[in-house]
C-alpha cells in the first residue's frame, strides 16, 4: 500500500503542476469566455463589437486582436465600419489605439482612435474620432449588433 501511495506522491508533486501551468499558458482565445464576456469584466459593454466575431487574442500586454468574419456594416447612433481584424490596447474601462473601426460623421468616414468608459454610472461612453470626441449613451451598446457583410466601397451605400 505504501508504494501506491507513494507513487501518488510523486504524480501529484511533479506532473501535476506542470498540467496546471501549461493550462494557465493557453491564449484566452482558445478559453470558453466570448469576446462579449471579456468586454464586460473590463468595464465595457458587450455590444462595442459585433456578433460575427470568430475569435480573438489578447497578450499579456493588453494588445487585443479581434477577427470578425469579414468586413461588416452596423448602426449605433450613426454607421460603423468593422475591418476584418480590429486592434486596440484593452485596459479597464478603455480601448485605446484602435485600428480597424470607422464611424460616418456627417458623411465622412472617420477611424475612431480611442474608445473610454471613465464612470459607468454616467451612462455614457466617449468615442475618440481624432478631429472631436463624441459622448454616446451606454444603452446603444447593452447587445452585441448584427453586422452586415460589406466592403470599403459599401460604406457609401444606405443603410
Amino acid at each position: 500500500m505504501s508504494l501506491f501511495n507513494t507513487s501518488h506522491y510523486f504524480f501529484f508533486i511533479t506532473v501535476f503542476p506542470w498540467t496546471f501551468l501549461i493550462f494557465l499558458s493557453l491564449p484566452l482565445s482558445l478559453s470558453s469566455s466570448s469576446i462579449h464576456d471579456l468586454l464586460i469584466s473590463q468595464g465595457l459593454p458587450a455590444g462595442l463589437l459585433p456578433k460575427e466575431v470568430k475569435s480573438y487574442t489578447l497578450s499579456d500586454n493588453g494588445q487585443l486582436q479581434v477577427f470578425l468574419d469579414g468586413p461588416c456594416l452596423t448602426k449605433f447612433e450613426n454607421r460603423v465600419f468593422f475591418e476584418s481584424v480590429v486592434r486596440a490596447n484593452l485596459s479597464y474601462g478603455s480601448l485605446i489605439g484602435v485600428e480597424g473601426l470607422t464611424q460616418e460623421e456627417l458623411f465622412l468616414w472617420l477611424p475612431v482612435k480611442d474608445i473610454i468608459v471613465d464612470d459607468p454610472r454616467s451612462g455614457l461612453i466617449l468615442f475618440d474620432i481624432g478631429v472631436a470626441h463624441k459622448q454616446l449613451s451606454l444603452s446603444l451598446f447593452e447587445d452585441p449588433p448584427d453586422c452586415k457583410p460589406s466592403s470599403v466601397f459599401d460604406m457609401n451605400c444606405s443603410f
